[in-house]
């Protein structure tokens, strides 16, 4: 059983994500293949979540464009909303080819697979759409549906949207990129990787990529145990670590993350490790929240120390900062710090860093 203080937890949770200032690989391929997968998220106050994640990594030297051409050349591959290596599609083709899981089924993997056993007819008809036009949207598919979607949430009575989604589980089709802002799909065999996996072959290695993705984690229930057992000083339960990781040594940097970076994530993770209050407050009426629409985490070595809220306003050409929370009153060296990661977020993306007025809305 390894003992780690939060000190050196923390370390490694950061080391492992490239946020440290030895830095990351120079080359975006490599970034994305060692944190194995980035949330592609739209959601642009300041820029696309993908965008963030990678420009935390790779600095000035990392384009948008860099991510698009390698998505549209499908060197990397999108899947339930996360980007992969393509790769590493394969690890993941295994647990599609048992969809809805291995047996004994819970309740709700019996619903989906009886759900879309009902609508055989409008799969193959999505399939057949798919074969002769694809790669389409959504909207361009045939609703043939016999049984409706039925769920609590947004989701109600979207039936191709949540068949789509459900015939990416199966490994029928794929995310082939996007026309605007829209999705595009097509057949999953003509854009994944033709060399399957073993299944428990490849839940042994996504379980492994994991880890020395993430360095430190939770045990999962019913996850291949890899690395090595360890507690946390203070910290109740256990924890599985990547050994490899523990020996290297650490120099700090600061970083301004995505509320959606893999650091930050795992929320119940965040808080244990990092003693850190977050929450992401798109979803609140601007009057609940605390920090803002998306408020940025701050690193500072091996501590998130506050919350960045800003605006990009592109029509007027300015990065708008609306405030700066301080978890704790900044040293002056975090202050500069802080400062100049704000100036490089600015001039990245081609904007006038400016204060927002005192008492603007967030």
């Amino acid at each position: 059983m390894i003992e780690l203080s939060p000190v050196e937890a923390r370390r490694l949770a950061v080391r492992a994500q490239l946020l440290d200032a030895d830095g990351a690989p120079a080359e975006l391929l490599e970034v994305v293949r060692h944190l194995t997968r980035v949330q592609h998220d739209p959601t642009a106050a300041v820029a696309p979540s993908a965008d963030l994640v990678l420009w935390a990594r790779l600095g000035a030297d990392y384009h948008p464009r860099d991510l698009r051409d390698a998505l549209d050349e499908q060197r990397l591959l999108e899947l339930d909303n996360m980007i992969h290596p393509a790769g590493d599609l394969a690890l993941y083709q295994a647990e599609m080819a048992v969809w809805p899981g291995r047996p004994p089924l819970t309740e709700w993997q019996e619903d989906l697979r009886d759900w879309v056993d009902a609508n055989d007819g409008c799969r193959r008809d999505i399939i057949a759409r798919l074969r002769g036009d694809g790669p389409l949207t959504v909207r361009e598919l045939p609703d043939t549906c016999v049984v409706p979607w039925r769920s609590s949430g947004w989701t109600n009575d979207r039936n191709v949207r949540k068949l789509v989604d459900l015939m990416v589980a199966r490994g029928e089709v794929a995310a082939a990129g996007r026309r605007g802002t829209q999705r595009l799909w097509d057949l999953a065999d003509r854009i994944y990787p033709d060399d399957p996996v073993p299944y428990d072959e490849a839940m042994r290695a996504r379980a492994t990529r994991r880890l020395r993705a993430l360095g430190i984690t939770r045990p999962s229930p019913g996850e291949e145990p890899v690395g090595e057992l360890a507690t946390v000083d203070g910290v109740r339960g256990r924890w599985r670590v990547d050994p490899a990781l523990l020996d290297a040594g650490f120099t700090g940097r600061t970083a301004l993350l995505s509320p959606l970076d893999r650091l930050v994530f795992d929320r119940r993770r965040l808080t244990d490790l990092f003693g850190y209050d977050y929450q992401l407050e798109m979803y609140k009426p601007a009057a609940k929240r605390r920090w803002g629409y998306w408020a940025m985490p701050i690193l500072s070595g091996d501590r998130l120390i506050g919350k960045l809220d800003a605006t990009a306003d592109r029509r007027a050409g300015v990065l708008r900062v609306d405030a700066i929370h301080e978890d704790a009153p900044f040293t002056p060296a975090e202050s500069d710090a802080v400062r100049a990661e704000i100036d490089a977020l600015a001039e990245w993306l081609g904007l006038d860093p400016v204060e927002a007025a005192p008492g603007a809305d967030r």
